[in-house]
């Protein structure tokens, strides 16, 4: 079960493949973003959710919407990912699972991050969200159809 819609995104403190450390709070202060949640790098799905958000960039830098996408994996994992296939959004490492589980993005038991996407605006709160495990490419085209609806 995702966090509802209209609650407080829980704050976010990760390491980037930028380097930094990401802060949600600090970063994202009147902007918005969507933040991805994803078992594995490499893995087939996961790929295909990750090259997804690549292609469609566009339609989210169009918004001044920012993309991270976050899993369980290293950062030196996450920069061959990264690079392998050319992912202009940064990804952070939450080894530990704690930014997963405030999310409500951890599979209980065998600890693997679910997936799942928020949309964040730029008040720090949870627009919307989408959970699905198997459709990695229904992520980025849901949250296209929630923007678009929003605007009209």
């Amino acid at each position: 079960m995702a966090l509802k819609d209209g609650s407080k995104a829980p704050e976010i403190n990760l390491k980037s493949t930028s380097g930094s450390t990401f802060s949600l709070k600090r970063d994202m202060a009147g902007k918005s973003c969507i933040i991805y949640f994803y078992p594995k790098d490499f893995t087939p799905g996961c790929t295909e959710e990750a090259c997804s958000f690549r292609d469609e960039l566009s339609e989210f830098r169009d918004l001044d919407i920012h993309v991270f996408g976050i899993s369980k994996d290293s950062i030196k994992t996450h920069l061959r990912f990264k690079a392998q296939h050319q992912l202009p959004f940064e990804l952070l490492s939450d080894p530990t699972g704690a930014v997963c589980k405030k999310y409500q993005a951890l599979v209980p038991v065998i600890g693997l991050p679910k997936r799942i996407t928020y949309l964040i605006d730029g008040e720090g709160r949870i627009v919307a969200s989408y959970q699905n495990m198997f459709g990695a490419g229904q992520h980025i085209r849901q949250m296209i159809k929630i923007l678009k609806n929003a605007n009209n």
